[in-house]
Formats: structure tokens, sequence, C-alpha cells
């Protein structure tokens, strides 16, 4: 496993590969699993993230305790605003409807976690229908991302009790937008420079769960990442390199987590979770909860 991804973005140029045929080669090695199993099972997640995306599309789902569903559905069908039409709006959905399914006890793919699960399936699959690519380019991409993801857990965290929601929905945003700029035909320095570049805009985001439930502002947080993403992969493919190496960023989300108050680490002690609104809400919907 790599601890760094600049090392693994050295390998790849060294040996003339891409990012995802490093990732799978030393995922192979690792688990004595042909490459062809490996990318059978990533095609798998890929299945059950576009069921995800197609279940929150009807919006016909609600959470248990109501604050959350029917969002994806409105920005799918709803009245036209300034992104109408574009890729950028159709991701904001997909993010949203992954989560929408996860806050109604729906099947996602945590990736990484379930609280984060919504911002890489919206913008790999939203990206794709956008320019027409193909699943293998898709399961390539997912091999880059879960390279990228296992980066991130080694030298900071994928845990919102322990590093704030700038570890999930921070780490799956700068998932997306490494295996996304690849993807879409960059080089692995330009996806290192769009993982640099998307986790910056998610330093220091804590995790605030009204009731500690997976709800608010998790959903809607997935799709601020998705648009985040979307920031790091434009600037990533135009060249625009970040001067701290991606390894560092990683490493100050980690330092930002470890120092990071525990009323913003999912506790909902803190943030959203403890103003008037929020506690109010809580209190109404685990009481609903716990009558029905």
């Amino acid at each position: 496993m790599y601890r760094s991804l600049l090392e693994a973005i050295r390998d790849a140029e060294k040996r003339g590969m891409s990012l995802s045929q490093v990732a799978l080669d030393l995922e192979s090695k690792d688990q004595g699993r042909s490459i062809d199993d490996i990318r059978a099972s990533l095609a798998r997640a890929l299945v059950v993230m576009r069921g995800a995306i197609g279940d929150g599309m009807t919006g016909d789902l609600r959470s248990a305790s109501g604050l959350v569903g029917g969002d994806a559905a409105k920005l799918r069908t709803g009245p036209d605003g300034p992104l109408a039409n574009t890729p950028f709006r159709d991701i904001l959905a997909r993010a949203l409807a992954v989560q929408e399914v996860n806050a109604a006890m729906g099947v996602i793919v945590a990736a990484p976690t379930a609280g984060g699960a919504g911002t890489l399936p919206a913008v790999l699959t939203g990206l794709a229908k956008a320019r027409g690519l193909s699943d293998e380019k898709l399961v390539d991409a997912l091999a880059t991302a879960g390279l990228i993801g296992a980066v991130i857990a080694e030298r900071a965290s994928l845990s919102g009790a322990e590093g704030g929601c700038q570890a999930e929905t921070g780490a799956g945003a700068a998932m997306a937008a490494g295996s996304a700029t690849e993807m879409l035909g960059g080089t692995p320095s330009q996806a290192g420079h769009a993982v640099a570049l998307t986790m910056q805009g998610m330093l220091g985001l804590v995790c605030d769960p009204l009731g500690g439930l997976v709800e608010l502002p998790c959903v809607f947080r997935n799709a601020t990442g998705a648009a985040i993403a979307l920031a790091g992969i434009e600037m990533a493919l135009a060249g625009i390199t970040f001067a701290i190496p991606c390894d560092e960023v990683i490493d100050v989300m980690g330092e930002i987590g470890r120092e990071m108050d525990v009323r913003y680490r999912e506790t909902a002690g803190g943030g959203l979770a403890a103003t008037p609104t929020g506690r109010k809400l809580a209190k109404e919907r685990l009481y609903q909860i716990r009558r029905s």
C-alpha cells in the first residue's frame, strides 16, 4: 500500500502508467487476486452507486425523521436556475440522491463513508454521462479513487468522529477530483493537484449532525463537496497547480482533525446541531422516531 500519493504519482509516471493501473496492480499483488477479479468487484460497486442515484432521484424516499427526502428530484425537475441543463446541476442532484437513499436506510456504497457517500458517485457518473464515457473508464476511476482514499486513511483519517466532515465529505471530494481528473484525460500529476486543490477548500469542515443523525447537514454537504471537487478538476485540467503538495495537504487535514474540538466531531454537540433550531428539530424528530 502506498502511504504517499506523490510516491504513487512518481511510480505511475516512471512506469508510463495511469494511477488506476498502478492501483490495480498493487491491489492484485497485495490481495493475491487477479486484476479482472478486482475490476469485477468495482463494477459491482458501480451498479450499486447507480442504483442509489436512480432511487434517490424519484423523490419518493424520506428519512425516518422526515427531515430529508425529495430534494434531488427538485433539482432534477424543478424550475430552471442559472445552472439548468448543465452537468453541474445534474451532479448536485446525484449527490443529494445518494445521501437521501442513505438517510432512508437504503443501499449505498460507503465511498469513503456512509456520511460522505454521495460526492464520488455523483461526480464520476455525472461526468461520464456528460462526456459519453464507458463503464471501463468509470471502473478505472473507482480504482484511482480507492488509491487516493487509502492514502488519506493512512496519513489522516476518513472518520467524522475523528476528524470532522473534512475527513468524510472532504475525503470523498478529493477522491472524486483526483479520479475524475484522470478519467477525463489528466495526467497522474494533474490528478494529484486536483486532490490538493479540492481538499484545501474543505479544510476545517466540522461534523455537526442534528440529533446525531446522518441527515442534516450531511446530505447537503455532499452536494457542496461535489461542487468543490468540480472546481478542483477544472483548475487541475487547465494546468493550474497547487504550491503545497497533495500529501502535505492531507497531513494538514489530519492535524486539524486531531486539534478540532470534540463538539465538532460527530457528537452533535456543536455547530449547526447546537443552534436553537437544530436542537429543537433534533428533539422533535428523535421523539417522533422513538414513537414510530
